[in-house]
């Protein structure tokens, strides 16, 4: 038996990738921009599109609040896993922040295993209150195996290939670049990435936005939701993605 107790070393790879899941998660909370981002703004888009659809009278084949719903989940998957990851970790890169950990006992697999955790940990709570708040709307979610399936699957794979490439964002460029990418890129995703509406709304070009990440995490989640099965074609763009995302992350990022 060891004289001292307790005795000194690195925790169990899988404490030390909790406690980092742990802090990343509040520090994703604690930013107000990463906040806004990750709750405020989908909420607003829900309840904005569901009383602006009524009142300028658009016309969908389920009812705006189902049609809005599946969309806005995306929306929120895409603000979490892109946006703010991208903005979180460049601003660490800037200060160091990575170079530091990386001479702790945590491995860059530890690193990388936190964060998405933190990741998925946030897109519940985004789950929990956009879809309390569609309910208090008059959501009626499709039920079955086929739905939840679809729904876990399509959300994990969207986490995959947006997460891939807001690595990428946040590896290639400085700090402050990164930051007006990343919310250039999230605004026009979701004015015209076919997330939070259909793309059938977007005519011709609606066969061009199915192969954005955007638009198959929206028709991914529309057909898990609305039709209750999972969406072949979505799920298969979203790996293309993530392969895409990988492979030019792990050639540009660096860090410090």
């Amino acid at each position: 038996m060891s004289t001292f107790t307790p005795q000194p070393g690195a925790a169990p790879l899988h404490r030390m990738i909790a406690a980092q899941a742990l802090m990343e998660t509040r520090l994703l909370l604690r930013n107000g921009e990463q906040l806004l981002l990750a709750v405020v703004i989908p909420v607003v888009v829900l309840v904005g599109g569901v009383a602006g659809s009524e009142r300028v009278g658009l016309s969908f084949s389920d009812p705006a609040v189902d049609m809005f719903t599946p969309g806005v989940l995306a929306l929120a998957v895409m603000s979490t896993s892109f946006t703010s990851l991208a903005i979180a970790t460049g601003f660490e890169r800037r200060y160091g922040v990575i170079k530091r950990l990386g001479a702790s006992p945590l491995p860059r697999s530890g690193l990388l295993g936190g964060k998405v955790l933190a990741l998925l940990a946030v897109e519940v709570l985004q789950a929990l209150v956009v879809g309390g708040v569609a309910l208090a709307l008059g959501w009626n979610p499709q039920g079955g195996p086929g739905a939840v399936v679809g729904a876990l699957l399509t959300a994990l794979l969207g986490t995959a290939a947006f997460a891939s490439l807001g690595l990428f964002v946040a590896g290639a460029l400085r700090a402050e670049a990164t930051l007006a990418a990343a919310n250039l890129v999230y605004l026009l995703l979701m004015a015209g990435g076919a997330v939070v509406l259909p793309r059938s709304a977007y005519g011709s070009f609606g066969s061009v936005v199915q192969w954005l990440p955007s638009g198959a995490l929206g028709d991914g989640l529309r057909a898990a939701l609305l039709d209750g099965h999972v969406a072949v074609l979505p799920a298969l763009v979203l790996l293309g993605w993530t392969a895409l995302g990988t492979a030019l992350t792990a050639r540009t990022f660096t860090w410090e």
